[in-house]
């Protein structure tokens, strides 16, 4: 007769702690199974049981006992991780921390804050709309804190404020055997030991589970303006980009979309006045007389490189509006085809060599025979394509994965990376041999070994197995 299996056992010890909080139920674990992007073709599993945190102490119980019963845990956020992050292993727990939303403290004269992992930049942001201070971090959806400290997230604010790794100055988080970790804290420096902090962000929740985040706020700029422009083509459009970043404007945020994306989004968002072309979207951020006097020069670059219909926003109405369509953008492509499926690419390059990825990616996709619409953080040199698979069609995926690869690799051999801000997960695990060489990758097993030396947090995901 066969006994109950571990993750049975650690979720008869879990029930008294949790109540209705552990749950097995089928539509809840499926839900729970897949983020918004790859998923495993051959994937069918659910987690065994669906456990929601609401506090640290809850995570570090959720841990011990899991750690103790030798059951795999699979940290889950706001759910909008795009590269299998959150597929399962058979018997798994998915530790769900969207409970977890409270903005614990907010010290506007050392412009930091405190919160709970579930927290999202929305969130936080409504918070502190009437102290004239953001977080800028803004990688799009309803991504929590939580998850986009795991995934090292960017977005389009990157170009000035950097990624989370530059806005994070500290962290709580759960070791594998419920220990729980304190780094950083509320300075913006440190020189002692191992930045542990650092380590945690990017670590896709194989190494602690990241429970709160003491977080870098900014003043909100006293001038905004948006800029729009479109371009006759793709090549035009990126070589003005990679002009304004060579010239030193100083330039808040600035993303390109190709023909293809615009389309969709005038269709998603609505948007009235633009042609289905090239578009650069850029946003000055200063004082008056320095966003008038930027404004006049960029006008005069791009008009230079050939851009045109240049028009420039004020009003947060009409920014807001600019601004939401771009980050609709993965919406609007799901929606241009509807019932298609998408992969999404995620690569970047030194910015000198941005013209030459872009350019031959386009050559790739249209060798392909798919659409995939291209948008760009072009201010860092990263890109994405969304790959749209029709559906029923065995041989658009087999070529969307292909197409995924060749973009990669084409970003690698110019000595660029597999991801700039999506992460590895299980989609982009096999070009990890790629991009690192042996000695850095051993140097990642064995602080996954030390962290994790019963593999239980998120296994098989980020770093390769080491192949004998």
């Amino acid at each position: 007769m066969t006994g109950p299996s571990a993750a049975e056992r650690a979720a008869r010890r879990l029930s008294p702690l949790f109540g209705d909080r552990l749950t097995a139920n089928e539509t809840v674990r499926d839900h729970h199974a897949h983020g918004e992007g790859w998923r495993h073709p051959d994937q069918t599993l659910l987690p065994a049981y669906v456990l929601f945190a609401r506090t640290t102490q809850d995570v570090s119980d959720a841990l011990r006992i899991c750690h103790e019963e030798n059951v795999p845990v699979i940290p889950f956020g706001g759910g909008t991780s795009l590269e299998g992050q959150l597929t399962p292993v058979p018997g798994c727990i998915s530790v769900d921390l969207s409970m977890m939303t409270d903005i614990l403290d907010v010290s506007p004269e050392n412009l930091t804050c405190r919160v709970q992992a579930g927290v999202t930049r929305q969130d936080l942001n409504l918070h502190l709309r009437t102290q004239g201070l953001f977080f800028p971090v803004d990688p799009g959806g309803e991504a929590t804190f939580g998850g986009m400290c795991a995934t090292r997230a960017s977005g389009t604010g990157a170009m000035r404020y950097g990624t989370m790794r530059a806005n994070v100055l500290g962290l709580t988080a759960v070791l594998a055997d419920g220990r729980i970790l304190h780094t950083g804290g509320a300075v913006r420096k440190a020189a002692t030991g191992y930045d542990l902090t650092g380590l945690l962000i990017g670590s896709e929740g194989t190494l602690a589970v990241i429970t709160e985040v003491q977080a870098q706020l900014h003043p909100i700029p006293e001038a905004v303006g948006a800029a729009v422009c479109q371009f006759p083509t793709l090549a035009c459009a990126v070589e003005t980009a990679v002009l304004v970043i060579q010239c030193g404007l100083t330039v808040g945020r600035m993303e390109l979309l190709d023909d293809v994306q615009m389309d969709a989004c005038i269709q998603y968002s609505h948007l009235t006045g633009y042609d289905a072309l090239p578009t650069m979207f850029f946003e000055l951020t200063g004082s008056p007389a320095s966003v008038a006097e930027q404004e006049t020069v960029l006008r005069d670059l791009v008009e230079g490189q050939g851009g045109q219909s240049f028009r420039w926003a004020t009003a947060t109405e009409e920014r807001n509006t600019l601004w939401k369509a771009r980050h609709d953008a993965f919406w609007a492509c799901m929606a241009y085809r509807p019932g298609y499926r998408g992969i999404t690419t995620d690569a970047i390059v030194p910015i000198a060599a941005l013209t030459e990825l872009m350019t031959g990616a386009r050559a790739d996709i249209d060798a392909s025979g798919l659409l995939a619409p291209i948008v760009g953080h072009v201010g860092d040199g990263n890109f994405h394509t969304v790959i749209l698979i029709p559906p029923n069609d065995a041989d658009a995926e087999k070529r969307a994965l292909e197409l995924d690869h060749k973009i990669i690799r084409r970003a690698l051999s110019l000595g660029g990376s597999a991801s700039g801000e999506h992460g590895i997960g299980l989609a982009k695990q096999i070009f990890m041999t790629e991009e690192h060489e042996p000695a850095a990758l051993s140097v990642m097993r064995a602080i996954k070994s030390a962290l994790d030396p019963k593999n239980i947090l998120n296994p098989g995901k980020l770093v390769p197995a080491d192949v004998p």
